[in-house]
């Protein structure tokens, strides 16, 4: 079985995050960036099936140079092979070309199953999937919180509030997963080791036979229309008790309109 995972570079969420004051986009440069956490479940349920059935796990990417960290952390983990479409072009796509993006790299690859997060954690919108599906003409079953194939079928186990819905659909087939479906490993150290001798493949917007008017901020459907920084922290009232710290609270509360 070949599985191809999609996974995304994203800025680190521990950081400071700007945009660029050039055009509103998410600033990747002056940031560190790593694998979306959200992508490493993916790629774990993507090396569990492949040891299970012998199979080939090919991680994907789309973005900068230094997306070229997200797919590595993939190989880390035990990732057969990697793909990386990078192109100047590509900067400000959103999720429409993307999905076009990765539909046109998915066309040069052989595989039986797509893999997604759930959504990344920078944009977290969620939609690629679907729209990927869509793109490739196949069935799309999503946020899976269990997986299981065979017999030519992918199932999973959808948990909701107050349901659970068993979700089967035929091969080749998009699954996105939640973070409840395992746990991730760790990259061992033989495995960082072996990651630098796989082949990682770059590809451009020519090698899929995209133009740049179909990509990047020129083409999307959405933009960031303006930034404000949060306003900062103020110092709050403080009410001493004098016997009376009640009756302050609820006139404190009132006046805000919350009782």
């Amino acid at each position: 079985m070949n599985i191809v995972v999609c996974v995304k570079y994203v800025p680190d969420a521990q950081a400071d995050r700007t945009f660029s004051s050039d055009d509103n986009t998410t600033d990747r440069e002056n940031v560190d960036g790593l694998l979306s956490e959200l992508d490493e479940y993916p790629v774990e349920e993507a090396l569990k099936l492949a040891e299970a059935t012998d199979g080939k796990v090919i991680a994907l990417t789309v973005g900068p140079d230094d997306a070229e960290d997200a797919v590595r952390k993939a190989l880390q983990m035990g990732a057969h092979e990697a793909v990386h479409v990078v192109d100047d072009a590509i900067h400000g796509s959103d999720a429409l070309a993307t999905s076009k993006i990765l539909a046109a790299a998915l066309g040069k690859l052989e595989y039986d199953l797509v893999l997604t997060g759930m959504t990344s954690t920078d944009g977290t919108m969620g939609v690629v999937p679907a729209m990927l599906a869509e793109r490739l003409g196949l069935p799309q079953v999503t946020l899976a919180s269990e997986l299981t194939v065979a017999d030519g079928k992918a199932t999973i186990r959808r948990d909701n509030d107050a349901s659970t819905e068993i979700v089967e659909a035929s091969l080749p087939a998009v699954v996105s997963v939640t973070d409840q479906i395992n746990e991730p490993r760790y990259p061992s150290f033989k495995g960082i080791m072996a990651a630098k001798k796989k082949p990682l493949t770059t590809w451009s917007l020519d090698d899929l036979g995209l133009s740049a008017d179909e990509v990047g901020l020129s083409a999307a459907w959405t933009a960031v229309a303006g930034i404000a920084e949060r306003p900062a922290r103020t110092a709050g009232q403080v009410v001493k008790d004098e016997g009376d710290g009640g009756a302050k609270l609820v006139e404190f509360l009132a006046g805000a309109k919350l009782v």
